[in-house]
């Protein structure tokens, strides 16, 4: 086993990191599903598999059901984590939503697409952690909701923007920060928090009405996001049925900002 990678800041290791790191998801655990390719017993002389799910969840002793030797793939089911919004959106808000809040944010202000799953797992997750959730929806309003539309209408303060002030992001953003804020309140960004290590006394900022409002990239572009998906690694990892001596290959479909280091993290 390889020995666990030293950072360059005071030679902490990614599981001192990850220990040390307060969750939104109570457990990074998640469904794993072993699919395996079996040949069909068609009389057709074409070519033909059948796909069996043998397992619902990795064995704890390491078997992979009881066709051995034929071809299979584990799917990781993170579409499971939550009924609403989870997959990598959950993944990325895992580490990040737990900091702002320990930083006294009372509002969250962020981005995306008409449909966009970013903003309905901000919505969603936020509105359950107390935290006000503020969404610029790029484009029109629908005239029947559906989808992730639908979803960010029912827990967050939903606000259309047109395309032309959509595509000045950083500066649509802030400014519906600062109207969000108010004379009193204070506006941040979430990669400002991180960096600085911002702290604020929570039960001060409630007292004097004031508002502290983060806001959140489109995608949760921040290196804060990359840790869910080092928590996840790091579980699947520990899973005995990883430990056999055979090569893994990882297919990551992570969403932007978290694929490649997903990747890298596969590949090693």
């Amino acid at each position: 086993m390889r020995p666990a990678p030293v950072f360059a800041s005071g030679g902490r290791t990614l599981g001192n990191i990850l220990s040390a790191t307060e969750w939104m998801l109570p457990s990074p655990a998640t469904q794993v599903h072993t699919i395996s390719v079996l040949p069909s017993h068609s009389p057709s002389h074409a070519p033909h598999f059948t796909f069996s799910n043998l397992t619902t969840a990795l064995k704890t002793a390491g078997a992979k059901g009881d066709e051995q030797g034929t071809p299979r793939f584990d799917v990781v089911r993170d579409d499971l984590l939550h009924p609403l919004a989870n997959g990598n959106k959950a993944r990325k808000l895992d580490a990040l939503l737990p900091l702002i809040r320990r930083r006294g944010a009372t509002d969250v202000i962020t981005c995306g697409g008409c449909q966009s799953a970013h903003a309905a797992a901000v919505a969603v997750h936020c509105a359950e952690w107390g935290i006000r959730p503020h969404l610029l929806l790029r484009g029109e309003q629908l005239d029947v909701p559906t989808g992730y539309n639908l979803i960010s209408l029912m827990f967050g303060n939903v606000t259309y923007a047109s395309r032309s002030v959509y595509a000045h992001r950083d500066e649509m953003l802030y400014e519906h920060a600062k109207k969000v804020a108010g004379t009193s309140g204070l506006v941040l960004w979430a990669d400002d928090i991180i960096r600085d290590d911002l702290s604020v006394d929570e039960e001060t900022v409630l007292e004097n009405d004031s508002r502290r409002v983060v806001i959140i990239k489109e995608g949760a572009g921040t290196v804060q996001a990359l840790l869910g998906v080092m928590r996840l690694v790091e579980h699947l990892s520990s899973l005995s049925s990883f430990h056999n001596d055979e090569e893994v290959h990882v297919v990551v479909d992570a969403g932007t900002g978290t694929t490649a280091v997903g990747l890298a993290l596969g590949a090693t």
